[in-house]
C-alpha cells in the first residue's frame, strides 16, 4: 500500500508530457457544444460534446495525481486545489463580471443575473439548475460545477483507496464507481425522474469523469486484459461510424441517460486511446502518428483546444444573443468568432496573470 499525506513543503510540478491531439480532440467537444446552443437542426445530440470533455478532464487529472503518487508516495492536497483555482477562476471572475455588466443591458427582463452569476461562482449550478431552476441565463455553468465537484472529492478518494487497498486496484475501484454511477443514473430514468433532473447532477453525470480516470488508472498499472486489448487501439475510432446513433437524439430522450451517453463515453476513451502512447512511461516518444494523430494535431485544432475553456465560458450568451436574431449558420460563424476573439483575450489578461501567480507561488515556496 501507498501512504499518501498533505505535504506544506511539496512544490514540484509534476506534468503530463505535452500532446496536440488532446489539445485537438478539446475543439471538437467545443465546436460540438457550441452547435448544439445555436440550435444547428439535425445534430441536437451536439451536447454530447460536454461528455468529452468529462472523460478527458478524468484522465488528465487522475494522470497527474498518479505521476505524483508513484514519484513522492504522497498528494500535495493544498498544491492541487491551488493550482486549479488560479487556472480556472481568474477567467471565471472575468467573465462573470463581464456578464453582470451586460447581461442587464441585453435581457432586461431576466433580472436574475446577479444571482446567477453568484451560483455560477460558486460551482452550484448543477443541482441549482436540476432542482432550483437557477442559473436560468447561465445554463451552461453546470459541467463547469460538475467538474470543480470532481476536482474537490477525487484526490481525497484517492487518498482513500491508496492507503487501504493493495497496488494495482485502482483500475477496480474505478471501474466499479463508473457503474455505480451509470446504474444510478439508469434508476432514475426507471422511477421517471424528469430528464433535466438527471442531465445536469454530479452524481449523474460523473460517469464520464470516472471513465477518464479508469483509463488513466488502466494505463499505469497495465493489467495483462488492458494489455491485449491495446493492440487493437488502431480500430477504436471506428466507434465514430456509431455516431448518427446518438448525435441527432433530441434534447429530453431518455436513450440520452441510458445507452447514448454511455456510448459517448466509451467512444472518447477509445480516441484517446488511439492518440496516447502505448506506456504511461514512454513520456511521449511512443506518441502514436496514426491519421487521427495527424488530424487531431492540426494547427488550428490544437489552438482552439487551448481556448476551450475560456470559449465555453463566453460562447454561451453570445450565442445566446445571436440565435434570437439571426440564422443558425450566422449564430454559428460570429458566435464561434466571438467566443475564440473573447477567449483570446482572457488568454493573454485574466489567464496570463492566474498562470504566473500560480507558477510564482510555487517559486516562493521552493525557495523557502
Amino acid at each position: 500500500m501507498t501512504a499518501l499525506a498533505w505535504p506544506a513543503s511539496e512544490t514540484r510540478d509534476w506534468k503530463l508530457p505535452y500532446n496536440p491531439a488532446l489539445d485537438g480532440l478539446r475543439a471538437i467537444a467545443i465546436t460540438l457544444v457550441i452547435l448544439s446552443h445555436a440550435h444547428v437542426p439535425g445534430v441536437d445530440g451536439a451536447f454530447f460534446g460536454v461528455d468529452l470533455f468529462f472523460v478527458l478532464s478524468g484522465y488528465l487529472i487522475t494522470s497527474l495525481l498518479l505521476i505524483e503518487i508513484e514519484q513522492t508516495g504522497h498528494i500535495n492536497l493544498w498544491r492541487f486545489y491551488r493550482r486549479r483555482f488560479f487556472r480556472l477562476m481568474p477567467a471565471l471572475l472575468a467573465f462573470l463580471a463581464a456578464y453582470c455588466l451586460i447581461a442587464p443591458l441585453i435581457w432586461p427582463a431576466d433580472g436574475d443575473w446577479y444571482r446567477d452569476a453568484a451560483v455560477s461562482g460558486l460551482y452550484l449550478a448543477d443541482y441549482g439548475i436540476a432542482f432550483f431552476d437557477s442559473p436560468g441565463s447561465l445554463l451552461h455553468m453546470w459541467s463547469l460545477s460538475v467538474e470543480e465537484h470532481y476536482y474537490l472529492l477525487w484526490p481525497l478518494a484517492l487518498l482513500a483507496i491508496s492507503a487501504l487497498l493493495p497496488r494495482g486496484a485502482l483500475w477496480r475501484v474505478a471501474g466499479a464507481l463508473f457503474l455505480l454511477v451509470w446504474g444510478w443514473r439508469v434508476f432514475w430514468v426507471w422511477q421517471g425522474q424528469q430528464f433535466y433532473e438527471l442531465f445536469f447532477r454530479f452524481d449523474t453525470r460523473a460517469a464520464g469523469l470516472l471513465a477518464g480516470s479508469l483509463l488513466a488508472a488502466l494505463l499505469r498499472e497495465r493489467p495483462a486484459w488492458f494489455q491485449r486489448l491495446r493492440q487493437h487501439a488502431r480500430w477504436g475510432p471506428w466507434l465514430l461510424a456509431l455516431a448518427p446513433l446518438w448525435i441527432g437524439l433530441k434534447w429530453d430522450d431518455m436513450h440520452v441517460m441510458t445507452w447514448a451517453m454511455t456510448l459517448v463515453e466509451l467512444t472518447a476513451v477509445a480516441l484517446l486511446l488511439a492518440v496516447l502512447p502505448a506506456s504511461a512511461s514512454a513520456a511521449g516518444r511512443a506518441a502514436p502518428r496514426g491519421w487521427l494523430y495527424a488530424l487531431l494535431s492540426q494547427p488550428a485544432l490544437v489552438k482552439v483546444g487551448q481556448l476551450s475553456y475560456a470559449i465555453y465560458l463566453w460562447h454561451y450568451p453570445i450565442v445566446r444573443a445571436l440565435r434570437a436574431h439571426l440564422d443558425w449558420p450566422w449564430t454559428v460563424l460570429l458566435g464561434g468568432a466571438l467566443s475564440a476573439l473573447m477567449a483570446q483575450l482572457s488568454w493573454i489578461t485574466v489567464e496570463r496573470w492566474g498562470r504566473a501567480w500560480r507558477d510564482r507561488k510555487a517559486a516562493q515556496a521552493l525557495r523557502v
